[in-house]
């Protein structure tokens, strides 16, 4: 076997983003047993991987953290049936407020969405829209073809009259 080639292939890569497949996953844990170079290639592209994370990280505003040990803390000193009470007045603070940060929350007892009025005559219009542009297309479509074989056929008169003079 060929370890440089083996290295080069990109399986490694896959295999550290996740996205190997099973029979590939089995065959690089089968190899780095064997060949000590597909091991230490796997810890460099491991290390190298580990080190974008960290240069990519965003970190998390600095009064998270507090927000976060605040939270802990009380439920440590909460027993737990005061911590679902809180838990259940921390959602409906979130929701009387309507602070969502701009996610809608999903929660709901039946599995219709539920649109605003104006939506229906928006996706109406774009229904019809489409109809009249399928059926411009096809008319377009025709014509165009028909103009091709006009011209097919003014080039075969074309050539009939240029051979018979």
């Amino acid at each position: 076997m060929k370890v440089k080639e083996y290295i080069e292939s990109g399986i490694l890569e896959s295999y550290v983003l996740g996205s190997a497949s099973e029979e590939e996953t089995r065959e690089l844990l089968r190899l780095k047993k064997q060949y000590p170079e597909i091991q230490k290639a796997l810890h460099e592209l491991e290390v190298d991987m580990e080190r974008i994370a960290e240069y990519m990280a965003i970190a998390p505003p600095p009064e998270m953290w507090n927000k976060i040990a605040g939270s802990i803390k009380d439920l440590i000193n909460t027993p737990e049936i005061e911590a679902l009470q809180l838990k259940d007045r921390v959602q409906k603070e979130h929701h009387q407020s309507g602070n969502n940060n701009g996610y809608i929350d999903i929660e709901a007892e039946t599995t219709h969405i539920r649109i605003h009025k104006n939506w229906k005559w928006i996706f109406a219009a774009v229904f019809v829209l489409g109809k009249i542009f399928l059926a411009l297309a096809i008319y377009f479509y025709l014509e165009n073809r028909q103009a091709q074989q006009q011209i097919q056929e003014l080039k075969t008169q074309l050539k009939q009259q240029r051979v018979a003079p």
